[in-house]
């Protein structure tokens, strides 16, 4: 297990406190501001913040190389002009080729050799991944926000956390996954948990709703869930086929940067039809700055920083372990909800979310076993 392994496992851990955490504020957004395309729109947008810190990084790694390459030759010099060598070795360093600047350092690879290609995508081939993923990221983002609209955070992560069983089947179909019968029982699993927890009873203190409008607004959310778990699965899937097995093929704060700019460029216009079928309500701006603020602040934390943390989780070890990590949102947005909206849960929904999250651990324990076996 090497240090990007671990260290997706960190992102993991990292993504889940920050989704839950965005969710909840998410949801007290759309108390005074439903408007799940808008902010949509506007969060996977703000990941074009990207393009220019990338460019800058590639600034800072290239000016850190010219001066590495200066010490690199000063040394060798050094070297020479100190043993006192004839002047055969003199011309030697004179003439020094790339190798030798290759196998400087104790043997460590310090520059490419001349010719030398490394195996990431090249730029128009960043922008063709970027162009492709910006639709799936979109709508796996809109069905999530339409699902915290109408439903409560804990339901929202149940649901999506299926996704690593929908990541399993797209895997399947592009050759990057086998279907077993332990990972079929998964699904099977997960889906009967799913449906426990679509029929059991949730019930909240601060719930504005009542009767049928809440049961009606209750299936909404499941609906929009289910969707934002198919879309993740997908997602999940070509970004990991993109990136390459250790995400050495693609930069992704380049490829998010390009999401971001291809989401604020061709996806406004959206809004047009889904208001005129009735699916958003019509367009406003927030009524007061407060919320605006919220808005912004949550945006970059909640989708810039949790999505990056997300792929680099789903490059460093594999899509299913990475959905799988989306499970553990469940317990924490169950104790979220308790405290922030005073939700009760039914022993149903409760058996039907350790369901869930059991799909979950056979599926893991099937590929790690998968992978052994070789």
């Amino acid at each position: 297990m090497g240090w990007r392994y671990k260290a997706g496992l960190g992102m993991i851990g990292a993504f889940v406190f920050v989704w839950v955490a965005a969710a909840e504020v998410t949801q007290k957004i759309f108390v005074e501001y439903r408007q799940p395309f808008v902010l949509t729109y506007l969060w996977i947008s703000l990941m074009v913040v990207y393009l220019p810190i990338a460019i800058c990084r590639d600034l800072v790694y290239k000016l850190l190389e010219k001066c590495c390459t200066r010490k690199v030759l000063n040394l060798s010099w050094m070297k020479c002009y100190e043993a006192q060598d004839t002047s055969e070795a003199v011309l030697r360093c004179y003439y020094m080729k790339d190798v030798d600047l290759y196998q400087m350092e104790a043997g460590q690879a310090f520059l490419l050799k001349k010719g030398e290609k490394t195996h990431g995508l090249g730029s128009c081939d960043v922008v063709k991944c970027s162009l492709y993923l910006a639709p799936v990221c979109f709508i796996t983002e809109y069905f999530s926000s339409s699902a915290l609209a109408f439903t409560s955070v804990a339901s929202t992560t149940v649901l999506t956390s299926t996704s690593g069983l929908f990541a399993l089947v797209f895997g399947a179909i592009i050759g990057q996954e086998s279907i077993s019968i332990a990972k079929f029982s998964a699904v099977v699993i997960t889906v009967v948990g799913v449906a426990m927890t679509s029929v059991g009873k949730t019930c909240a203190s601060d719930e504005s709703l009542c009767g049928d409008e809440t049961i009606r607004h209750s299936v909404m959310g499941d609906i929009f869930g289910l969707l934002s778990a198919v879309s993740y699965g997908l997602y999940t899937v070509l970004l990991k086929r993109y990136a390459g097995l250790s995400g050495e093929r693609v930069d992704i704060q380049k490829c998010f940067g390009y999401i971001g700019l291809f989401t604020l460029v061709g996806f406004w216009w959206l809004a047009w039809p889904l208001t005129f079928l009735g699916i958003e309500p019509e367009f406003k701006l927030p009524s007061s700055s407060s919320v605006t603020e919220a808005i912004f602040v949550n945006g970059l934390i909640g989708s810039v920083l949790s999505d990056y943390l997300w792929a680099l989780a789903v490059v460093w070890t594999t899509p299913l372990v990475a959905t799988l990590g989306m499970s553990l949102t469940i317990p924490l947005a169950m104790v979220a909800d308790m405290f922030v909206h005073g939700q009760r849960y039914s022993f149903v929904f409760i058996v039907g979310a350790i369901q869930v999250f059991a799909g979950f651990i056979i599926a893991t324990i099937s590929d790690k076993i998968s992978f052994l076996q070789g």
